[in-house]
């Protein structure tokens, strides 16, 4: 049997930012039931080091962005990942969206954003002389990475700190005892003193499957892609986002310059009808089952049906996509897209229907469930990796 102190459940870049946080302060065993690690909402995101910009002064997400941002830049720095602090635009792109843009300055402020600047509709196109609007801000915060060569990073220190990463291990279930747990996985059992759940699109079953019950539901939000062709790219400097809709924990459709190169478009945000639904003809009838019986989703849905059929729209015609873009920038062309990869954001909901905003951890004996970790958690993985490394070590006293 496998021994360890802390047993992590889920390899993207929480888990991994949770191992290294732990890692030469107490033994840690991470698992992943893919056969790669950060297969799921880390390997599918656009790449974005967040500025912490959106987020309710003193939540969880925007504390541990504003700390996690910077701690990002320094670990690339310090480890050799490529980065760009490149910056961004959020667009108004009329007069009706000026009082959110102006709630969003006050917000940026108040999460300690130093270099914000508001723009009028000259200055704005001195930067990105392609977009469209009346008015904008300025984040020079905001920068690019390749969240997928972090986690290799993070996975690589912590085995070289002597803790252990397994990939194609699947998380079964455990049972608790006096002083340790034991866990069943597919590649036999492993004691741990502590467990923690970081699972992503299933940490709430993997909760149950631990035998506490969440208090949330996970259910699964694909967001589509396209990409600029190399002739369009250059109306596109920076990153460029819409104001978004402060009904919903999504920022709209934008255009995102790689690190690697080229242009993003995208995300959308549509029901998956799959745990890991990347395309729309994947289906999984136990995921639509549960779905089904969940009193939350169908109190989420009769709130959001309208915004719901909407994003199905555009999921389904290019050319609706194409008519959002062109609000930021006009002179995309119809022709300058080409369909690019999606993501599935595992989006906790509450028994009352409200999608959960903030990040979401609970405890429990010998165990902390990380049942919420959307955007921007790839940005504050090394922020949130230290928050519940402190609580692991508390416990392991």
């Amino acid at each position: 049997m496998h021994t360890t102190d802390v047993l992590i459940v889920g390899g993207g870049i929480v888990g991994l930012g949770t191992g290294l946080a732990l890692a030469g302060r107490a033994t840690v065993t991470v698992i992943e039931a893919e056969g790669h690690l950060a297969q799921h909402q880390t390997g599918h995101n656009s790449g974005v080091i967040h500025s912490g910009l959106y987020y309710k002064p003193g939540s969880a997400k925007a504390l541990n962005c504003a700390a996690g941002r910077e701690l990002m830049y320094q670990f690339c720095a310090e480890n050799g990942v490529p980065y760009d602090r490149c910056g961004k635009l959020v667009v108004a792109t009329d007069e009706s969206e000026l009082p959110a843009l102006a709630e969003l300055e006050r917000r940026g402020a108040a999460n300690g954003l130093t270099g914000i600047q508001r723009l009028n509709a000259a200055e704005m196109r001195e930067i990105e002389p392609h977009v469209n609007g009346v008015a904008a801000l300025r984040v020079p915060e905001t920068g690019i990475v390749n969240y997928k060569a972090v986690s290799e990073v993070y996975a690589r220190k912590i085995t070289d700190a002597g803790g252990s990463v397994h990939t194609g291990t699947q998380f079964l279930g455990c049972r608790t005892e006096q002083d340790a747990l034991t866990a069943e996985t597919n590649a036999g059992p492993v004691r741990a003193k502590l467990l923690v759940n970081c699972a992503g699109l299933h940490s709430d079953r993997v909760a149950r499957l631990c035998g506490i019950e969440p208090g949330v539901r996970i259910v699964p939000f694909r967001g589509e892609y396209y990409e600029l062709k190399p002739r369009a790219e250059h109306l596109c400097r920076h990153l460029i986002y819409p104001v978004p809709d402060s009904r919903l924990p999504f920022l709209g459709v934008h255009f995102t310059r790689m690190i690697g190169g080229g242009v993003e478009c995208g995300p959308n945000a549509v029901l998956a009808f799959k745990r890991e639904g990347y395309r729309f003809r994947d289906v999984d009838l136990s995921d639509l089952a549960e779905l089904a019986v969940n009193p939350g989703f169908w109190k989420m849905a009769r709130k959001f049906w309208r915004v719901g059929l909407h994003e199905m729209y555009r999921s389904l015609s290019r050319r609706a996509f194409w008519h959002a873009l062109r609000k930021l920038i006009p002179e995309v062309s119809f022709h300058d897209l080409v369909p690019a990869g999606a993501g599935v954001r595992a989006q906790a909901v509450a028994p009352d229907g409200k999608l959960v905003d903030d990040f979401f951890v609970c405890q429990a004996p010998r165990m902390i469930h990380v049942l919420n970790a959307p955007s921007p958690a790839a940005t504050a993985s090394l922020a949130i990796g230290r928050s519940i490394a402190d609580a692991v070590l508390k416990e392991l006293v």
